[in-house]
């Protein structure tokens, strides 16, 4: 018989499966930015929020990681501090370490990404901002409450690593987590690149076809785990590495939730 926590994650999943469908490719595919930050982008948002998501579809299109602190309602973690750095508690909030620059605004910071590390004009479909929120705001009804609201949680030491990609249904409710349970974490960003990277693993397990990525993380990531399956967590802190979602929000919530 199916576990209560199995049911929820495939109800999830579904809601997520939906939401990826509903945003018709965006967030899956990369075109690399023509130059890499050094440092770290810093993004404070929550999982939830419809304007954060439209900012974590580009950096995935850009194949630009991230520091992410999630924020989610009721967050006392990093929610605070966003009111500190920009005088208000609005999101998402970016910070360019790189650069000293940091805004608010989803479609302000899509064009600054595109600017300052893609080099290249800013493309149609994300200069119809508006049209692109209501998209946005309509795929978020897919996904209920899943990382909007705060979980009792402890912080762990060191962040997490998240190999991820923004529309994965199966990354999503990894993602949903993190955010609940204010846990920060770097996201590599993992966005298809190659006609093999739509292959999923098991199929290519089965068919003994080797992986052979041209992308950065998923590069790293054939390097460190033999195969590039999405999501794939690292955490530093208790040297536990795993992919497949269920099996990562099982971890999440064992090791990091306390309610």
């Amino acid at each position: 018989m199916m576990s209560i926590d199995s049911l929820k994650f495939r109800v999830n999943l579904a809601g997520s499966s939906l939401s990826t469908a509903l945003r018709t490719g965006v967030g899956i595919t990369a075109h690399p930015a023509a130059k890499k930050p050094a440092k770290l982008l810093q993004l404070y948002e929550f999982e939830g929020c419809p304007y954060c998501r439209l900012v974590r579809e580009v950096l995935t299109e850009l194949d630009l990681d991230a520091m992410i602190y999630p924020c989610p309602k009721g967050g006392k973690q990093f929610r605070p501090r966003v009111g500190k750095l920009g005088g208000k508690t609005q999101f998402p909030l970016l910070v360019d370490p790189n650069t000293g620059e940091q805004m608010y605004e989803s479609m302000d910071i899509i064009a600054y990404l595109f600017e300052t590390y893609a080099e290249r004009p800013l493309p149609m479909k994300w200069r119809v901002g508006l049209l692109q929120k209501i998209s946005s705001a309509a795929t978020g009804i897919a996904r209920g409450t899943n990382g909007v609201r705060v979980r009792p949680s402890r912080r762990p030491d060191k962040p997490l690593q998240l190999y991820s990609f923004e529309s994965s249904p199966f990354a999503r409710p990894v993602r949903d987590l993190l955010c609940e349970l204010e846990i920060p974490y770097i996201l590599r960003s993992a966005g298809r690149t190659r006609v093999s990277d739509w292959v999923p693993p098991a199929m290519r397990d089965a068919l003994n076809i080797q992986s052979d990525p041209d992308q950065i993380n998923r590069k790293a990531l054939l390097k460190r785990a033999g195969r590039v399956s999405i999501p794939y967590l690292v955490d530093p802190n208790t040297g536990e590495e795993m992919a497949e979602a269920e099996d990562i929000i099982r971890y999440l919530t064992e090791t990091y939730a306390t309610a």
